[in-house]
């Protein structure tokens, strides 16, 4: 926590101490008797000012140079933060980073024993039902979500994990980067692609394809995504990359799969890496002029997966509060899914995200070699083609990415 304009030790009633300062330390004092490690930083206003005070166990207050110690209105003061405390506490978050004999915690995070993290404990949770009951073959013990329509039996034990992690939460640093980076250099645009379709708003037997698109978002004048572009699909060899197809189906203008392994590209915050959910199903609600859709997706993210994505995160660790060690003890201990056939620990998270979509067209380069531009878009002009835009960060593995279906 930051305060300020006043320590929260200051007497109320002294200089520019009242009620915020009463506010700030009464909460600080509750989240720390939750078992919460709490510190607060703000200004030191004389020399004989200690730079750490413990309150009680769990709660301290860090007094920081940070501008003159007298004379300062509120407004400089808060300047001076920007200034002064910014560069302190970047370095204070920074120094989390490092174990007791100044390793890399990311890359060593069994250096620290015991690492403190607070888990999602609410009993509500966006997800669905991925094991069919807690004695399922692939799944380990574990609590269960009710889901925000009331379904039981909800998993979702990556947001467990990462609820309460502030960047990973819905609008947080990591989500802001990951879009800014799609945003700005089209990286890690998925493509899915609904084909063999009869009837968009029933059809009992339809193709769901997955791929990842070489192109930018287009964006209207607003910075919204605009509906019916095309993005090209990325290819190898003269294969897509990441290629995926799952069986699928249409009823009442919903849109579900079965189950299967998905592979997903994914570039945030500097890391370029090939998400596999594995069970990966998903429903979609599409609108009656087939233009956009709502909808969420669900399945096992490797733990290992995880761990190499917040490894690679590392400088940007200070800004989104993640604790490598903490979230690497946590992720072991929370695992649901697929058990090692030796020692039958869990390998993987339960995990969903929610999405919204809008129109667009794909196009194959094989498609655009063998028909030409006219013959292309006779091909791929699509009833249904949409791009995950707004996505809930309740559920951490969401992601920015780019739907599309093309009638036959």
């Amino acid at each position: 926590m930051v305060s300020v304009h006043t320590s929260p030790l200051a007497q109320p009633g002294t200089g520019d101490a009242g009620g915020m300062n009463v506010y700030v330390l009464e909460t600080a004092r509750c989240l720390a008797r939750r078992g919460i490690a709490v510190d607060v930083f703000t200004r030191r206003t004389s020399a004989a000012v200690p730079e750490l005070v413990e309150v009680e166990p769990g709660l301290h207050v860090r007094h920081i140079d940070a501008g003159p110690y007298e004379g300062l209105s509120k407004e400089d003061r808060a300047k001076y933060t920007d200034n002064g405390l910014k560069s302190r506490l970047d370095r204070y978050f920074n120094a989390i980073r490092r174990g007791p004999n100044g390793e890399d915690v990311c890359m060593n995070p069994t250096a620290v024993k015991d690492p403190p993290l607070k888990l999602a404990e609410g009993p509500v949770a966006y997800g669905m039902d991925l094991d069919g009951g807690k004695d399922a073959p692939k799944s380990c013990p574990h609590p269960e979500f009710t889901g925000v329509d009331g379904t039981p039996g909800v998993d979702n034990q990556l947001f467990r994990v990462l609820g309460c992690v502030y960047g990973f939460r819905s609008f947080g640093q990591y989500e802001a980067n990951e879009n800014e980076n799609r945003k700005s250099n089209g990286k890690g645009v998925t493509l899915i692609e609904v084909s063999d379709v009869d009837d968009p708003r029933n059809d009992d037997s339809v193709k769901v394809s997955f791929y990842r698109a070489i192109d930018q978002y287009v964006l209207d004048a607003s910075g919204k995504f605009t509906p019916w572009s095309s993005y090209r699909v990325d290819t190898a060899d003269g294969k897509p990359r990441y290629a995926s197809t799952l069986k699928g189906r249409i009823k009442d203008g919903v849109l579900t799969t079965d189950s299967g392994d998905v592979n997903l590209p994914f570039y945030g915050n500097y890391t370029y890496m090939n998400q596999r959910i594995r069970d990966f199903r998903l429903r979609l609600e599409i609108s009656p002029d087939a233009v956009s859709g709502k909808g969420m997706a669900a399945g096992y993210y490797d733990v290992d997966q995880l761990l190499f994505y917040v490894g690679g995160i590392g400088p940007i660790h200070s800004s989104g509060m993640a604790n490598c060690p903490a979230i690497y003890q946590a992720a072991h201990e929370q695992a649901d899914g697929y058990p090692d056939p030796k020692t039958a620990q869990c390998t993987a998270l339960s995990s969903a995200f929610n999405f919204s979509v809008v129109s667009a067209f794909i196009v194959h380069p094989e498609a655009a070699r063998s028909a030409g531009n006219d013959g292309l878009l006779q091909r791929v002009k699509s009833y249904l083609g949409s791009l995950f835009s707004s996505l809930r960060r309740e559920n951490p593995v969401a992601r920015d990415s780019l739907l599309a279906a093309a009638g036959r």
